[in-house]
């Protein structure tokens, strides 16, 4: 209990409540004395030790629910064991059936905590890990609710994921080597990659629970607000920035006809028009240029890590849309699906929805970057051609599938122009499953945005002077 009282303490601070060493030590003393058995009490404890304002009262009341309340509801779709589940359903009957509950009876002691209580469906031991494997984290550095994924996959590594998921496969193995008919194996590894997922799941929610307590809440700026906060005035502030930002990058992809720069010298034309007076003094003839017709392939993460960076995002690419002559958008979780009808035909709001809601892709799937962009180039790569400028839009969080760095590779020696606008920090590049160190030396440029404010500035990263 100490060590969630100091970091309950930091959580305080972390949201402008000032909380001294002494007054946490006070905290764990008086804790110590009154018990956990009346949450009141409890509650009445830290609040009397830890505030000294009155205005911190509110916030302490928020951070303490977010904090110390809710931990096993997380786990609530956990609600029966794996041989529960198939007794009810009678998937497996007779012999089978009491072969498989003794052969899991005598492998069960030999798994790790975490498996042991994803079979059993035991929330409140569910919850006791991954409350260990917090205190494992440094949750201090969760700036943004879009930090969010990053921080579930370190809490999944955290609380023994990994070696969960290999003992259960190894444990199918097992029952299969026992005599368990390939039917009754086949049930037992649904059941068990359903359970993984709710795990999953769970610990999801179980971080953005954290971050509910943790990440200060917007001071009503533009800035921090969430897209579908914005007030009408808000959302015409953004539209401006974006088509600012639209504006540059077309600039810089089109070769204005007033340019005063020339085309090649054109030798034949040249000699022919200095025959009259011998080429004394010299008048140059130079190809006229060609207008390019400028092209732009927008390819935009909308998983759920990512979820409010590609609303966003989306919007500038709806407004891309709108000033490019040919635009081609696409989006993908692990498969890619094009939405560039849906963004020539609604309105804003309608054809953002469309590409996010699962119209497009499959959003159940674990995001597989290396799959996208494999698939986006082999389908695509015909398409993109000198004038085509390619925009990533994504965290690069690959959840440790193959990279397939070869197709980045071979869309920027196709392509004018590569970039890729990730909403995750630098300092958490190669971090966990992330890729982006990879995928960025592949790129022409890589810069971030996961604000408003970043959105604004991003014309003046992409466009030089």
């Amino acid at each position: 209990m100490d060590a969630r009282i100091v970091e309950f303490a930091e959580v305080l601070r972390q949201n402008g409540v000032r909380v001294s060493t002494s007054e946490v030590a006070d905290a764990s003393r008086a804790a110590s004395e009154v018990g956990l058995q009346d949450k009141s009490i409890f509650r009445s404890v830290l609040r009397t030790t830890m505030v000294k304002r009155q205005q911190d009262v509110d916030v302490f009341n928020r951070a303490f629910d977010f904090f110390f309340s809710g931990a096993a509801k997380t786990f609530e779709a956990l609600d029966k064991s794996l041989a529960q589940q198939i007794q009810e359903q009678g998937l497996i009957e007779g012999d089978n059936l009491t072969m498989l509950l003794y052969q899991m009876n005598q492998l069960f002691p030999e798994l790790s905590p975490l498996a042991q209580a994803a079979l059993m469906g035991d929330r409140a031991r569910l919850a006791q890990i991954f409350r260990s494997a917090t205190l494992q984290l440094d949750l201090s550095q969760m700036q943004s609710s879009m930090q969010t994924g990053f921080f579930s996959r370190r809490l999944m590594v955290a609380a023994g994921m990994d070696r969960a998921r290999s003992e259960l496969k190894a444990l199918e193995d097992e029952l299969r080597k026992r005599g368990l008919p390939a039917e009754g194996v086949e049930i037992v590894s649904r059941h068990v990659a359903e359970a993984m997922r709710k795990v999953e799941d769970a610990a999801r929610r179980e971080v953005k629970r954290q971050a509910e307590a943790r990440i200060r809440k917007p001071t009503g700026g533009m800035v921090d607000k969430p897209l579908h906060q914005l007030s009408q005035a808000e959302v015409n502030q953004m539209e401006a920035a974006v088509k600012t930002l639209a504006e540059k990058l077309k600039a810089r992809l089109i070769r204005k006809q007033r340019s005063k720069r020339k085309g090649t010298l054109n030798v034949r034309r040249t000699l022919r028009r200095n025959l009259p007076w011998g080429g004394v003094p010299m008048v140059p003839v130079f190809r006229a240029r060609r207008p390019e017709r400028p092209e732009v392939v927008v390819l935009c993460d909308v998983s759920d890590s990512v979820r409010n960076a590609s609303r966003m995002m989306l919007l500038f690419t709806y407004t891309l849309q709108s000033l490019f002559v040919r635009v081609r958008s696409f989006v993908f979780v692990s498969d890619v699906g094009e939405v560039t009808q849906h963004f020539k035909e609604q309105d804003v709001d309608r054809a953002i929805d469309l590409a996010t809601m699962g119209e497009a892709v499959s959003l159940t799937a674990n995001s597989n970057y290396g799959r996208a962009l494999a698939m986006f180039t082999r389908d695509q790569l015909g398409s993109i051609t000198r004038r085509t400028t390619v925009m990533i839009i994504g965290d690069g969080r690959n959840n440790y599938n193959a990279n397939n760095a070869w197709a980045l590779k071979d869309l920027k020696q196709k392509c004018k122009r590569l970039l890729w606008i990730c909403p995750e920090d630098r300092p958490n590049w190669g971090f966990g499953d992330s890729e982006m160190l990879t995928y960025s030396k592949q790129c022409h440029q890589t810069v971030v945005v996961n604000s408003v404010a970043d959105l604004s500035r991003i014309a003046e990263q992409l466009v030089p002077a």
